[in-house]
């Protein structure tokens, strides 16, 4: 049963001018260890592709929680909601801590899609209830 659906549509301007602002720190706010490190190896060869990887992974996360119905509040943050791929290359939401927890306890399963162009990244989610 489908628990809730999310979408997003993020501006690549607007973060690339996030970036050129505050630097890595606001990178850091947005994305995972995991999700850093990606950030920062596609930055150095392609800074481009950098901000683009950013900008898809916080429209993922604006969609992941829209789709669970709580917005950017706890035990929803940035960090704990991890954007991954699966070997295939599948995108896939890996979650951490509390939020991990409280999305278990109610059986949860997400699907989420990504894509980019050159001025925006767009994320759909959809969220699945097991019975």
């Amino acid at each position: 049963m489908i628990y809730g659906i999310g979408t997003d549509i993020c501006d690549v301007r607007r973060i690339r001018a996030s970036v050129e602002r505050h630097g890595e720190r606001f990178a850091k706010k947005i994305l995972s260890d995991g999700e850093m490190k990606t950030f920062s190896e596609r930055s150095l060869r392609w800074p481009d592709r950098g901000v683009s990887y950013l900008a898809t992974r916080f429209s993922a996360k604006e969609a992941f929680s829209k789709a669970i119905g709580m917005g950017m509040r706890m035990p929803m943050t940035w960090r704990s909601c991890e954007i991954a791929k699966e070997a295939s290359g599948k995108p896939c939401i890996v979650l951490h801590g509390a939020l991990k927890e409280w999305f278990d306890a109610r059986r949860l399963s997400a699907h989420v899609s990504v894509t980019d162009e050159t001025d925006y990244a767009a994320s759909f989610v959809v969220v699945e209830q097991q019975t």
